[in-house]
């Protein structure tokens, strides 16, 4: 007998067992008529055993006398049927094991990955807790891990724990075309009729700029248009040391000096120092030095010409101590705004020691794999740029996502949200605030008092390392995503990274990549290692931020803007939409979840002109920085 198919054996098994069951000889239930079938045959097949053990061999006929007997041969089938299953139980087992296991397979793949995943990264944290200390503001405490949304953190493991499912091409890629229309024109010539500097220089500026690489950067490019404002000669600007930063670095650490130079020269003059005449001179005592107390923060062109003017035309120098966001985006004249554009993603390019380290760190996320030969590679790299192998194409695993995490200690206190950590954590920020923050300590006494709830809502609480890995899971991102994580410490710790680091394990740091020896030459040097940080987050195929406030996710996004030629993908999260679709945790499905992450972050990846009095160094689509070709 052939079998068709594997239900065909089962069919078979079932009615062999239930014909069977009809042509055993039973002894009827004592007190018990077994009532007679519907066919007119009896259950025994051949006819029934009698006590003497012989056979009964006569069947019973129905109808007339002239019909033919009936003999009832159902029987015989089952016994064949049952001869057949003897000979073939062995293949109908394995024919039925092979269906459940099947079965079992597919139902059940999804909760044993699962299973697997969650026990591999349990143990995760221990190993490398004895290694290198939790970070946050208990150091090296073991804190219990911190979720604020279980179930969509359990649904995303499940998400990301189907293999075979595939990652959307288009995560890699710009969603909107109007982005590759827009090229970076700012290093190009003005007209000859613009508003220019003429004739002899009015003084010398000298700048001091406080904060970390990305203040210092802005403050830059800044003072070299109030220099071109006042017609003035820019003094290689100088940085101030700051207890919080702890870095001695100066310009010719991070920027290239001559380069610098080089770049401006039709612009402004630019001398390293102060001529003898004026470099023993006390500025502060002659009235020369300005702070920031002295200018109102994003001043206008009109602030400047009122109060530096005559002080520079007096004593022939003026001294900006910090220069933190002193010069508003407009009004301003066009020239003046292109020269920002200018000295920002032409002039300013880090030292070969910087180049060198941040193209190892790139090879070493991508693998050595070919390397993208792109715009953004050439003016961070300079000569270490990659060079593309065309023998070796693009894979999946050279491709990977720069995250900027924003959660350290100082950030999570000062917003004054609650974050899942109880009472513990409450006391624990409270008292950070306390000691690090008592300006804000004063203001908040005199002002009404706003709910962590309602703080949260508004958007005003840092993304936690938990909501950064569901955006990205909602995302689609595969797990197997290699991914660089900047930033400084987060508060709280592996206890905190652990939602993260569970989702996706293929997470980087510069201080994982890089030996000790490679590294040593930045320890203590913040600026320098927010260098690298910058270098990788600009030149990542996918940049995530989550803090669109920040000095570097803004300048790295704007710079991927200007080179990246439409394809240097930026994913801003809106803070006050995540935290109403977060709010939701428990009643979401994970489709809706994902359905709704994608919309808000198409939104965010609209491409638009940079409006009135927004940043230029963020948003460079604007004609005084970029120009528009249509095709």
């Amino acid at each position: 007998m052939l079998i068709s198919s594997p239900f065909e054996a089962l069919e078979i098994l079932v009615l062999g067992s239930l014909m069977g069951r009809q042509g055993s000889p039973r002894s009827p239930r004592p007190g018990i008529q077994k009532p007679s079938l519907s066919s007119g045959c009896d259950p025994p097949p051949l006819g029934r055993r009698v006590p003497g053990g012989e056979w009964n061999k006569s069947a019973p006929t129905s109808g007339s006398k002239s019909e033919p007997a009936k003999v009832c041969v159902k029987g015989v089938y089952a016994g064949k049927r049952q001869n057949w299953l003897h000979r073939h139980l062995r293949t109908i087992v394995f024919t039925l094991g092979w269906i459940g296991l099947m079965f079992v397979f597919d139902s059940c793949m999804v909760s044993i990955v699962k299973y697997t995943l969650i026990s591999k990264n349990a143990s995760l944290p221990r190993e490398s807790s004895e290694s290198k200390e939790d970070g946050g503001i208990n150091g090296g405490d073991r804190k219990p891990v911190i979720e604020m949304y279980s179930q969509l953190v359990n649904s995303a493991s499940a998400s990301l724990a189907k293999v075979f499912e595939e990652e959307p091409a288009s995560l890699w890629e710009e969603p909107y075309r109007e982005a590759s229309q827009w090229k970076p024109c700012a290093h190009r010539t003005l007209p000859s009729n613009h508003e220019g500097n003429a004739g002899e220089s009015n003084g010398y500026i000298i700048v001091s700029a406080n904060g970390g690489l990305n203040q210092q950067r802005v403050a830059i490019c800044n003072a070299v248009a109030v220099a071109s404002l006042l017609n003035a000669t820019l003094v290689l600007p100088r940085f101030l040391y700051s207890n919080v930063w702890k870095d001695p670095s100066q310009f010719g650490d991070i920027y290239q000096e001559e380069c610098f130079v080089k770049t401006l020269e039709d612009d402004i003059e630019i001398v390293k120092e102060l001529p003898p005449a004026l470099r023993f001179l006390n500025i502060e005592a002659i009235g020369s030095q300005i702070t920031d107390a002295d200018l109102d923060k994003e001043a206008k062109p009109v602030d400047y010409i009122r109060t530096v003017l005559p002080l520079l035309l007096k004593n022939g120098v003026v001294h900006f101590l910090g220069f933190g966001n002193r010069l508003g985006f407009d009004p301003l004249p066009f020239h003046l705004q292109r020269l920002r554009c200018k000295c920002n993603f032409h002039a300013l390019k880090f030292t070969p020691k910087i180049q060198k380290v941040g193209a190892l760190l790139v090879s070493r996320i991508r693998k050595f794999k070919a390397a993208r030969s792109t715009m953004i590679d050439k003016q961070l790299l300079g000569n270490y740029a990659p060079i593309r192998n065309s023998l070796s194409p693009d894979g999946e695993t050279s491709r990977y996502l720069a995250l900027h995490l924003r959660f350290e200690e100082d950030m999570v206190a000062y917003s004054q949200c609650e974050f899942g950590g109880g009472e513990s954590e409450r006391k624990e920020l409270q008292a950070y605030r306390e000691s690090h923050f008592p300006l804000l300590m004063e203001r908040l006494k005199n002002s009404k008092q706003v709910s962590p709830t309602e703080l949260r809502m508004l958007g005003r609480c840092p993304l936690t390392p938990e909501e950064a890995a569901l955006v990205l899971a909602g995302l689609g991102f595969k797990r197997s995503t290699h991914i660089y994580l900047a930033g400084s410490q987060v508060y709280g710790g592996e206890s905190r990274m652990r939602p993260l680091t569970g989702l996706y394990p293929n997470l980087v740091t510069k201080e994982t990549l890089l030996t000790p020896s490679e590294l040593s030459p930045f320890r203590n040097f913040s600026s320098q290692l927010a260098a690298l940080d910058f270098i990788v987050c600009a030149t990542a195929d996918v940049f995530a931020m989550t803090d669109s406030g920040s000095q570097l996710s803004s300048l790295v996004s704007g710079f991927r803007a200007y080179y990246g030629g439409g394809q240097a993908p930026t994913l801003r999260p809106n803070k006050k939409r995540l935290a109403a679709i977060m709010s939701e945790n428990n009643t979401m499905d994970w489709n809706n979840f994902k359905y709704r992450v994608r919309k808000m972050i198409e939104e965010g990846q609209k491409v638009r002109a940079r409006k009135f009095g927004r940043s230029i160094y963020r948003q460079p689509r604007c004609p005084e920085c970029m120009c528009k070709s249509y095709y």
